[in-house]
């Protein structure tokens, strides 16, 4: 019996984690053909006003296929890189604040459903924030499969505006080494 549970305790460690056949991190790009905004509110300018409901679906990808200019997703709204596509994400929500005419600070509060082609999924529901190349740790309300337990956030930057004014994003489960993001976050509310 010993040497039974000291083979097992010496191969657990090159098993790995649950979720290896599942990404830790992930792009998505924003497929501009399925973004749809509310007629109204919107600013002055034509960008949505804090109140605007929306809902967008897009591509998953491996971390590192996007950046700031690369487009996921071509003209016709189909995936530049199909062979790479991971699964669908698909957002809900509203803009707050200066909403679309944002440069910094929450701009929308989102509901994120992420679908892995292996029928795994990751639900996020939180705040974003407009700020490029600023991470936004947003809590994982629901997952399944080999995500399903994970007790940590989802860590979401956004890359920026792709050639077709829609989104570039990675994601990261955030891991034990990340406690300090969480202590920067600004979380306070101040009043008179």
């Amino acid at each position: 019996m010993k040497n039974l549970l000291l083979s097992t305790a010496l191969l657990l460690p090159l098993i790995g984690p649950a979720n290896a056949d599942n990404p830790d991190a992930f792009d998505v790009a924003e497929d501009h053909t399925r973004i749809f905004m509310a007629a109204t509110p919107l600013h002055e300018n034509g960008m949505p006003a804090h109140g605007n409901a929306f809902v967008s679906q897009g591509y998953i990808y491996p971390e590192g296929t996007l950046d700031a200019d690369t487009a996921g997703v071509l003209p016709d709204g189909s995936p530049a890189f199909p062979d790479l596509v991971l699964g669908t994400w698909t957002c809900d929500g509203y803009f707050v604040g200066e909403a679309g005419n944002a440069t910094t600070g929450v701009w929308v509060i989102s509901r994120q459903v992420f679908d892995f082609k292996d029928g795994d999924m990751i639900v996020t529901q939180g705040s974003e924030i407009a700020d490029i190349g600023v991470e936004n740790a947003r809590p994982i309300t629901g997952a399944t499969g080999d995500f399903a337990g994970v007790d940590a956030p989802l860590v979401q930057t956004l890359l920026g505006f792709n050639e077709h004014m829609a989104i570039n994003a990675t994601f990261r489960i955030r891991g034990e080494d990340d406690h300090a993001l969480l202590m920067r976050q600004d979380h306070t509310v101040t009043g008179d």
